[in-house]
């Protein structure tokens, strides 16, 4: 039987893949703790765990009329950001799949008429850099998958994507790994005043008010009320969470959504990027397995 074996909420903002000589020089001399906190991530928690796969559920990978997941034996090839090719540019990557897992997740949508699941192996279809930016760091021998974030779906829809997920990895014999791969409040600072912003004070953050919702959250996320969190979303919303936080709901709707109580460890400090809110959150697989939602 497959299990989740841990979770985590993980930032892959550009700067982390920056030389260290243009972090410092974009964050006042000091260097971005989202890169140590990967770096800690990798050595603390993946390598002890010794995951056979990991999900990344992608917030630059917009869907529309259904959820995906990549279903790839490999995906391997050259990346350049659309969005900014001057920071990510002609990044080779070389990703082992889980067709398998991909093919399970579809399988189990099937018949049903609240969701649809495609499980995709066309060799053209592009990657992103939330699941790119973080090979560098996380990447070892296990296997890679990709989910996208469907634009049209609603809170219940990305709550049972996960649920669904997690039936599939247990009707299998793996242990996975989830990285919800994406910020916090996500709106940016005009283009005339991007450059004034780019450090990770907190000073930084687009609004006070995006910033006392991002602590909110922060602060449920380490009580373990994920409940909480998810009743919060309505008015989170108005602060533009990164992909519809979908990320996030789908990483908790396969630990058990509202009934989730797993507790959240900071693997950076939040931090500002650009005026959105950023932090790495592990969660670790409770004594007595998930919860059931």
């Amino acid at each position: 039987m497959g299990e989740i074996i841990g979770a985590a909420v993980v930032s892959h903002v550009p700067p982390i893949v920056m030389s260290e000589e243009e972090r410092k020089k974009l964050n006042d001399g000091q260097d971005f703790s989202l890169v140590e906190g990967l770096n800690r991530l990798r050595s603390e928690r993946l390598d002890m765990l010794n995951p056979e796969t990991v999900v990344v559920i992608d917030t630059h990978w917009f869907t529309t009329v259904e959820h995906i997941i990549t279903s790839h034996d490999r995906r391997k090839g050259i990346f350049t950001s659309d969005e900014l090719p001057r920071g990510m540019s002609q990044v080779p990557y070389d990703m082992p799949g889980d067709s398998e897992l991909a093919f399970e997740l579809e399988k189990a949508a099937a018949g049903r008429e609240d969701t649809r699941i495609l499980a995709c192996s066309d060799p053209y279809l592009p990657v992103h850099y939330p699941t790119i930016n973080l090979l560098s760091f996380l990447q070892r021998k296990e296997n890679w998958v990709s989910v996208g974030v469907c634009q049209t779906a609603e809170v219940d829809d990305f709550l049972l994507l996960g649920e669904l997920l997690r039936e599939a990895i247990e009707s299998l014999d793996r242990r996975v790994v989830i990285l919800a791969s994406g910020g916090l409040s996500h709106r940016f600072w005009p283009l005339r005043d991007f450059a004034k912003h780019e450090s990770a004070s907190l000073e930084n953050i687009r609004t006070p008010e995006a910033r006392r919702a991002d602590e909110k959250v922060i602060e449920l996320w380490e009580d373990g009320d994920h409940a909480a969190v998810i009743d919060f979303y309505p008015d989170y919303r108005t602060y533009a969470p990164e992909g519809f936080f979908g990320h996030y709901l789908i990483m908790a709707g396969a630990l058990g959504g509202r009934s989730c109580q797993a507790k959240g460890e900071k693997y950076s400090d939040y931090e500002s990027a650009a005026g959105t809110g950023q932090i790495h959150m592990w969660f670790d697989r409770p004594e007595d397995g998930w919860t059931r939602s």
